[in-house]
């Protein structure tokens, strides 16, 4: 009886279910209710087969790039990690706010402003997504009849035209890039750099400085033109962000630290350096693992599309490339040190990753391992050479983004095999470098890092100039740096002293009382 009471009501709601699936109207009633139109459905044509497929292909690549993009907005975590891992436990907090606020943020100005004047004039790229030319704004100049665009003008605060799924998509993609961008210096400028001076620095690289290159690069700008208007290979081929992301970052965390400064105590007075070890080792592995995991959705993500299954090779280049970079790494700071130097391990990979953003979709599995190995010892050699010129980056964000952003997109310019990259930039045929006989690519690549640093190179140094000037100085006091950012920057520290807990002595009175009050 007690079975029956338990099982009696589940068997009849199912019983019911399956009766309201059977008529969803609930009008059939029984007997000749029950029979079936007789009259046949009509016959799916040709057209409609063809519209359904065209849809399910776009829901299909929809599904793709998102997915992909939510693993890349989860590299947030990782490098809030690596850099609060490598830093000191007095500024922890204050490296996870930088984190966490150039996220918030950079989406603000990025919808704002900085989405328009990167893709307003790229409606091509919303093919994938079923899209239009809903952005359909460039200026630019005409030179002896060739299109050189310079900066878009349309899908401000995603609205008007922009107010499209297709269009969304393609903001979800750039957004979570430009994120990644912007993180880089947090690692690099950490334990010195004041809130107010990062804030503002935000605000002007997600809103402009940013914005222009990745348009030039991305957005149907001049340096993607080189290849129609000059002939020279596809014009610049940056596939995931190299130059675009990596090397954009580290141009703003070296014009950073030359107006910082290093950190207190980091270099002798005889110029010879000093180590200030990370007091979570631990922490910043496990943020680079996550790194390298969400890396997928960054590389393999930006073939924009699931039906484009060369991202299967992307995936599988991106790992062929970190392997070799960790190693790499490994075997040259033991060589120097005698043991293995953990941290410069972790970068060794994700120097691998940074060569392969450029280069991954175009090359393969051998000439992969290649890049990966000379990534890795780029970063040991880079670190190396940033300290013998006393340039203090807490993290080593120049050698894994910038050094190695560079070596991918010459990489693009040697090793691509010509397999893939067809119409890329509106040029037939496949991507091809210098072993294969197109030199042309590899000058390509020049003119775009050479453009990189001297457009974001001025343009950084002069902000953060102007914010030294103007805005209340870029760095704390040096009070604030040796007592540590958490206790002058926020409101509460990472990690709280014991004293921090400790009772304050009750008053003797109540005019004592008051006067605490108050």
């Amino acid at each position: 009886m007690k079975i029956l009471k338990r099982w009696l009501p589940m068997v009849l709601v199912l019983l019911f279910g399956l009766a309201f699936a059977t008529d969803p109207a609930g009008t059939n009633t029984g007997g000749a209710a029950n029979v079936p139109d007789a009259t046949p459905a009509t016959p799916l044509t040709f057209e409609d087969m063809a519209q359904a497929l065209g849809q399910t292909r776009v829901a299909l690549n929809l599904v793709w790039v998102m997915v992909a993009m939510f693993l890349v907005m989860f590299m947030q975590a990782g490098f809030a990690l690596v850099e609060t891992g490598l830093t000191r436990a007095k500024n922890a907090g204050h490296t996870m706010m930088m984190n966490l606020m150039v996220y918030g943020l950079g989406i603000i100005c990025f919808f704002a402003v900085g989405f328009a004047l990167q893709m307003g004039g790229s409606g091509g790229n919303l093919a994938a997504f079923g899209g239009g030319a809903n952005l359909n704004c460039q200026l630019g100049l005409t030179v002896a009849g060739n299109q050189w665009g310079l900066l878009g003008c349309t899908g401000f605060g995603l609205s008007g035209n922009a107010y499209d799924v297709a269009t969304f998509a393609l903001f979800f993609f750039h957004l979570v890039f430009l994120d990644t961008a912007i993180t880089i210096p947090t690692g690099a400028l950490a334990e010195r750099w004041r809130t107010s001076a990062f804030i503002i620095y935000v605000i002007a690289v997600a809103t402009f400085i940013y914005p222009v290159f990745a348009n030039w690069v991305w957005g149907g700008g001049w340096l993607a033109g080189l290849g129609k208007n000059l002939n020279l290979g596809h014009g610049f081929v940056d596939f995931a962000g190299s130059g675009v992301v990596h090397l954009t970052g580290a141009v703003l965390s070296f014009t950073g630290i030359l107006v910082l400064g290093p950190r207190i105590g980091r270099f002798n007075r005889d110029g010879t350096s000093r180590v200030i070890p990370g007091h979570n080792i631990p922490m910043a592995i496990l943020g680079s693992l996550i790194l390298a995991f969400g890396w997928f959705g960054f590389n393999a993500g930006s073939t924009l599309a699931a039906t484009d299954i060369r991202f299967v090779t992307v995936a599988v280049s991106a790992m062929i490339c970190s392997a070799g970079g960790m190693v790499a790494a490994a075997l040259y700071s033991t060589a120097i040190n005698g043991r293995i130097d953990l941290p410069m391990v972790a970068n060794g990979m994700l120097g691998g990753l940074v060569a392969n953003t450029g280069s991954g979709a175009f090359l393969g599995a051998p000439a992969s391992i290649v890049v990966g190995v000379v990534a890795g010892l780029l970063v040991v050699w880079g670190t190396q050479q940033l300290e013998r010129l006393r340039i203090d980056d807490a993290v080593g964000a120049i050698p894994v983004h910038g050094i190695c952003g560079i070596w991918g997109l010459l990489s693009v310019g040697i090793f691509a095999d010509g397999t893939y990259g067809n119409g890329f930039n509106g040029v037939a045929g496949g991507v091809t470098g210098l072993l294969y006989g197109n030199w042309s690519q590899l000058l390509a690549q020049l003119i775009g890092i050479a453009t990189n640093i001297l457009w974001v190179a001025p343009t950084s140094y002069f902000l953060f100039r102007a914010i030294e000037r103007f805005g209340g100085g870029m760095r704390v006091k040096p009070q604030a740096e040796i007592e540590g950012l958490d206790y002058h920057e926020l409101t509460a520290p990472a990690y709280p002293r014991d004293d921090d807990h400790e009772p304050k002595p009750l008053p003797s009175s109540n005019s004592d009382l008051v006067s605490i009050e108050r």
